[in-house]
């Protein structure tokens, strides 16, 4: 991959992140002021579609950029937040894992300043991470299709806490294995400075 092309801000994996972005508001909206949980289990699958539609844009295409590497997690922890918290005022789920997957994402953050000073972006997400990512997006709908009554609600019940389970498991251990990679890349730097 060339520099240019890495620098690039207009690309199709970017718009698609961006369009994924705006439908935050809306999902908020159909899940607490209307409650069109049919309406909102369309825009989690179309956001979890175009997650992972835009990764495999920018390898096919090559059309992976700093933008998108920033930008594709970024939203993607938005969209985990305001899902988890709209879900949580709903007792859709439970508030102590709101409260553990806010808490990984705000350690995190802590080594992002020490990060940033020595010239390093956020650590790159793993495969791992995909997987936990991917196990929180593909939760939701089904967690939204459960809090109903129907047959179908007790069906899905069982994918909802088989993906919740995974993707928490998943996030925490991502995010444990995150906080020491930022650890250990900054005292690395602080070693080298002192020689």
């Amino acid at each position: 991959m060339t520099e240019d092309v890495s620098d690039r801000i207009l690309t199709i994996p970017n718009l698609l992140s961006f369009l994924r972005a705006l439908g935050i508001p809306l999902l908020i909206w159909l899940i607490l002021v209307k409650e069109f949980d049919g309406w909102a289990i369309f825009v989690l699958t179309v956001a979890g579609i175009s997650d992972y539609a835009d990764g495999k844009i920018a390898r096919a295409f090559n059309q992976s950029s700093k933008l998108g590497a920033m930008l594709d997690p970024a939203v993607d922890r938005l969209y985990i937040a305001a899902t988890l918290i709209a879900l949580a005022i709903r007792d859709v789920v439970p508030l102590w894992i709101l409260l553990l997957l806010i808490a990984r994402d705000l350690l995190l953050a802590t080594t992002l300043p020490a990060l940033y000073k020595i010239g390093h972006g956020p650590i790159e997400v793993t495969f791992l991470g995909k997987a936990a990512t991917f196990n929180l997006l593909y939760a939701f709908p089904f967690l939204l299709l459960a809090s109903g009554d129907s047959i179908l609600a007790r069906f899905a019940d069982s994918l909802a806490w088989a993906f919740a389970g995974w993707g928490v498991a998943l996030y925490l251990l991502t995010g444990f294995s995150y906080f020491l990679g930022a650890r250990r890349i900054i005292q690395d730097s602080k070693s080298q400075n002192q020689q």
